[in-house]
């Protein structure tokens, strides 16, 4: 499933070329505009670290609408941000995880963000059990049980989306290790080839920061407690570091023939 806004053509005609170059069927979702959000209560949007932009609750929203459907499905589903980029790999690690009912969640992603791993790999696969993320949201692969759980995190709350994600500690969640996916503003940083050029989705009016309050902060207090704990927890058995990208494996994007359907995305045309 790949979450795209229906203004942003450019990004849809790349992931459409993208999914053809790997032999990947896709279903495209609608994202939600943060123009014309549901009218949810304030208290909802209230209950995080920091106060969460129009663009960022679109973008909840959205992946929301695609953990509704995996929970009630049976098998696990790809999600996509429509600014994902994917290593060649991606189509045989699906296929090994088809079968696997022992995992909540996967995440394909790396960001130049250290990320608390296992120090063993999984036998039979390239993944490291997951216990702390900073993001991830833009490439990973959820089960129905992963999907329930990320639903009853974030019932009574929202927040970004890579946060609810990464603050769930009870999933099963693992990484793919060297990292299948990152987003299209990291293929320079990591040298990958750049399908399409990319801009910010947050507008600079969007960028400003507001004075938190003390609810806010003292809840990012918890939560930094948190992760640090998490960390000590796992001392034994993991390590914090930066999970690398095989160069290699995105090669095939040089030749990859993107359509474009439109103008190139404005700021904004892609809130997910």
């Amino acid at each position: 499933m790949i979450i795209n806004l229906n203004r942003a053509r450019e990004r849809l005609a790349f992931q459409q070329a993208q999914m053809h170059a790997l032999g990947l069927p896709f279903t495209r979702i609608a994202a939600l505009d943060a123009d014309h959000l549901p009218d949810l209560d304030e208290a909802y949007w209230s209950g995080w670290e920091r106060p969460i932009r129009p663009a960022e609750r679109a973008c909840l929203l959205s992946h929301r609408q695609i953990w509704e459907a995996v929970a009630t499905g049976a098998d696990p589903v790809l999600v996509l941000e429509d600014d994902a980029v994917l290593s060649d790999k991606v189509p045989a690690l699906l296929e090994a995880l088809r079968h696997r009912t022992d995992l909540d969640h996967v995440t394909l992603e790396t960001r130049s963000r250290k990320k608390l791993v296992a120090h063993a790999s999984l036998s039979d696969l390239p993944l490291r059990r997951l216990y702390q993320d900073r993001s991830g949201a833009a490439a990973y692969i959820l089960w129905p049980r992963g999907a329930a759980k990320l639903l009853q995190r974030s019932a009574r709350h929202g927040a970004i989306a890579d946060a609810v994600i990464c603050a769930a500690y009870e999933l099963a969640s693992f990484q793919a290790d060297p990292a299948l996916a990152v987003q299209l503003d990291r293929c320079v940083p990591y040298g990958l080839p750049e399908p399409i050029a990319t801009q910010s989705s947050i507008s600079p009016a969007q960028s400003e920061k507001q004075r938190p309050t003390l609810a806010f902060r003292l809840r990012r207090i918890k939560a930094q407690l948190r992760m640090g704990l998490r960390q000590l927890c796992h001392s034994h058995d993991a390590q914090r570091r930066q999970v690398p990208v095989r160069r290699e494996d995105f090669d095939y994007l040089k030749a990859l023939a993107v359509t474009q359907t439109t103008n190139p995305s404005a700021p904004g045309d892609a809130a997910p």
